[in-house]
């Protein structure tokens, strides 16, 4: 029995298919990946490290323009991630956030301030309702690893640098009785600490 063309395409999971699927579907602007459902093919030995580099059958890949191509056809669904064509869907690891916020700049004061944020592959966005900020903190030492929101149900993790350039712009507001040190970006005041723990 002949395979159709769709099945024809889905041979064997590959990041060279990959691009050449993500390139066609990036063609007039953001793939959108939220509406497919093409059927599951397995996963891929490629991986995003917490510094956000990009590894491939153990391998760093070095090539921006690739690593910024994929990053446009990844998709978070529950705790797992994929990259997502029309045609396929292959599971990838990331150990921590599939992006890193390597700069911010921030306009206007108190709570008119504005952060906008850039990430490792390009994407901008302002923190606001939209684009909360969030900080997990790990159990046992208490270290902070500060998140934004991008898109879909994709963050990613602020880098340290950045992190400690926006401690600067922080202020203290109450929330719930009790007084936490934060950051105020598009009208929305997002905690970090409770003010109590900077004492």
């Amino acid at each position: 029995m002949a395979k159709t063309p769709a099945e024809q395409q889905i041979v064997k999971p590959s990041a060279e298919n990959l691009a050449v699927a993500a390139k066609a579907a990036g063609r007039k602007g953001p793939p959108p990946v939220h509406l497919w459902n093409p059927p599951f093919c397995g996963d891929l030995d490629m991986e995003i490290r917490r510094d956000g580099t990009w590894f491939y059958l153990g391998t760093p890949i070095g090539r921006h323009a690739l690593v910024k191509l994929f990053s446009s056809i990844i998709r978070r669904d529950g705790d797992d991630y994929f990259l997502v064509t029309p045609v396929e869907k292959v599971g990838i690891r990331v150990v921590d956030a599939p992006f890193v916020a390597v700069d911010a700049n921030a306009s206007g004061t108190g709570r008119d301030q504005s952060i906008r944020f850039t990430t490792n592959v390009e994407d901008e966005v302002t923190a606001g309702p939209d684009h909360p900020i969030r900080v997990a903190r790990d159990p046992e030492t208490g270290e902070p690893s500060p998140y934004v929101h991008i898109r879909a149900n994709l963050e990613a993790l602020i880098d340290r640098k950045t992190f400690y350039r926006l401690i600067e712009l922080g202020a203290h507001e109450e929330r719930d009785g009790e007084s936490w040190f934060g950051l105020w970006s598009g009208g929305q005041f997002f905690p970090i600490i409770p003010s109590a723990e900077l004492a």
